[in-house]
């Protein structure tokens, strides 16, 4: 079947994606697009050319590029997966080659400072840049664990700046949804604010929490006997370093206040068994049950 005929309806064919990041997200990425026959090449570039090559062995990628702006070059959807610490770099790097034709999209877990950065380096070009934020992912990092089904049923976020070209938006929102995504769409700021509590402030609780056991002199034989419940808890300690420090660094205001909460609430708990108050610890057990009960029942709803 060709790719024409696989094309999902109301989603765009492009000529070419420029790949900036060939790791998980972005190998899974292209994988998910040729897939769908939503692309016809895909040209590559990563910092670490044995990921590059790896990714084009794997066919994630069908051309490796010596360099951004050359993965960029002839591309009509360019997809930046980088850290977001690098993203203002690599636009500098690409921007000489955006078009107002290219779809410029990142998959960053932090929106304000994307979009801060693309605002001072894309210029007149900042209606290209679709700034989106797919809540999915792995604990294990690299193009070896790239998926052509790891984006499907997950959502996406769009953070589109108020000089975003509208077409580039619909574009954009009907590329995620032929993946398989629901997509929402909200401002950077509220983004941000969100994922401070459902997603950063989680991961800084597991890295605190296995520091704190492998700190221990016993910590390791702690370790050996620990069940299912501490490897669901502790499943999103492993993540990319690099990737989980720049952003708890980009979204640190935001985190900071959560946290804030967080040992409010902690210390609200340890004061009710500091005191042996059986009854009011049993309530604010009972509280965070049903509202974990009630999410998930409700989680598998997109949001509008």
């Amino acid at each position: 079947m060709n790719a024409a005929a696989q094309q999902p309806a109301g989603a765009p064919v492009f000529e070419q994606l420029g790949l900036i990041g060939c790791g998980l997200m972005g190998g899974s990425f292209a994988l998910a697009l040729k897939r769908a026959g939503l692309v016809k090449r895909v040209v590559g570039y990563s910092k670490s050319p044995s990921t590059t090559e790896r990714a084009r062995a794997m066919g994630v990628i069908d051309v490796e590029a010596p360099s951004a702006l050359l993965a960029v070059s002839g591309a009509d959807i360019v997809l930046l997966a980088v850290p977001v610490a690098a993203t203002e770099a690599t636009l500098k790097t690409i921007r000489h080659l955006v078009t107002p034709q290219t779809l410029v999209m990142d998959v960053g877990s932090t929106k304000r400072d994307v979009v801060d950065a693309a605002r001072r380096v894309l210029r007149e070009q900042i209606g290209c840049f679709v700034p989106a934020h797919p809540i999915a992912g792995k604990e294990l990092s690299g193009v070896e664990h790239a998926d052509a089904d790891l984006y499907a049923g997950k959502q996406v976020i769009l953070t589109p700046l108020e000089r975003t070209y509208t077409a580039h938006i619909q574009k954009a929102a009907a590329v995620w949804s032929a993946l398989g995504c629901h997509v929402a769409k909200m401002s950077p700021e509220a983004h941000d604010a969100a994922f401070a509590a459902v997603s950063h402030l989680p991961h800084l609780l597991a890295f605190a929490l296995m520091n704190g056991i492998t700190s221990q002199p016993s910590g390791r034989d702690f370790l050996s006997l620990a069940g299912p419940g501490f490897r669901d808890f502790s499943r999103i300690a492993a993540a990319d370093p690099e990737m989980w420090r720049d952003v708890l660094l980009a979204n640190r205001e935001e985190l900071l206040e959560q946290s804030k909460l967080f040992q409010r609430a902690l210390k609200a708990l340890e004061a009710t068994i500091e005191a042996g108050n059986a009854q009011a610890l049993e309530l604010l057990i009972e509280q965070a049950s049903e509202a974990r009960a009630n999410w998930r029942m409700t989680s598998h709803k997109p949001a509008h």
